[in-house]
């Protein structure tokens, strides 16, 4: 008599429980949980900033970064441009950039605030700041408009590797305050409507200065 349909089911069934399952391989805790990054840091860093809303300016020189701080504060109307950091200080001086160098009226007109940071992260194309410099904890957290100027020394592959830089500069004394800042302040938590500036900058602009050395040198 020939097997039913359902007779060749319960076969294969039966089949299949003689033998054994395969078993996943142990997984390597020691493995890295992301792949290496193959290509270059700074320009995954800008694809990544870009894709979380920030804006993004390369910047060959100083003397570009000076342009382009120019250009940008002429198109965003930007009067009142803070900086609190004595060494950034020195550089907007250099290129004769006007700002706003100390806490006058700062809650009230603080469109913007210029600050440096710790690191930027190329995977996720988030700029960690701390407390550490004087910045603190206000400038890149209060004004309506975060801008940043970096350097592509200091991009990083990942979230671990900006934490250990921190740890290495800091030792035990580490900032009051370490905040990964990931594109512009935003949420939807009230009838999924995206809000940008709810807890923070409506934007985020970075400045970031190439200093790898010059291959031709």
């Amino acid at each position: 008599m020939s097997e039913t349909s359902r007779d060749i089911i319960l076969r294969r069934i039966r089949e299949s429980l003689q033998k054994p399952s395969p078993q996943p391989s142990a997984p390597d805790f020691t493995a890295p949980l992301h792949p290496a990054a193959t290509e270059d840091l700074a320009v995954a860093f800008a694809q990544s900033f870009r894709r979380v809303g920030g804006e993004f300016y390369y910047c060959a020189t100083e003397e570009d970064f000076y342009d382009q701080l120019f250009t940008y504060k002429k198109e965003k109307s930007l009067d009142n441009l803070y900086v609190w950091e004595p060494e950034l200080k020195k550089l907007l001086h250099a290129g004769g950039i006007v700002f706003l160098g100390d806490e006058k009226d700062f809650i009230q007109h603080a469109d913007a605030g210029l600050t440096t940071c710790e690191a930027l992260v190329a995977r996720t194309g988030s700029v960690l700041v701390s407390a550490a410099t004087s910045s603190g904890r206000r400038l890149s957290i209060y004004p309506d408009q975060h801008l940043v100027v970096a350097r592509t020394s200091q991009v990083v592959a990942d979230i671990g590797d900006a934490l250990q830089i921190v740890r290495e500069r800091y030792g035990d004394k580490l900032p009051s305050m370490i905040s990964l800042t990931t594109g512009p302040s935003r949420t939807a938590d009230i009838e999924k409507t995206l809000v940008l500036g709810a807890h923070g900058p409506r934007s985020i602009a970075l400045f970031l200065i190439d200093d790898a050395p010059d291959a031709t040198a």
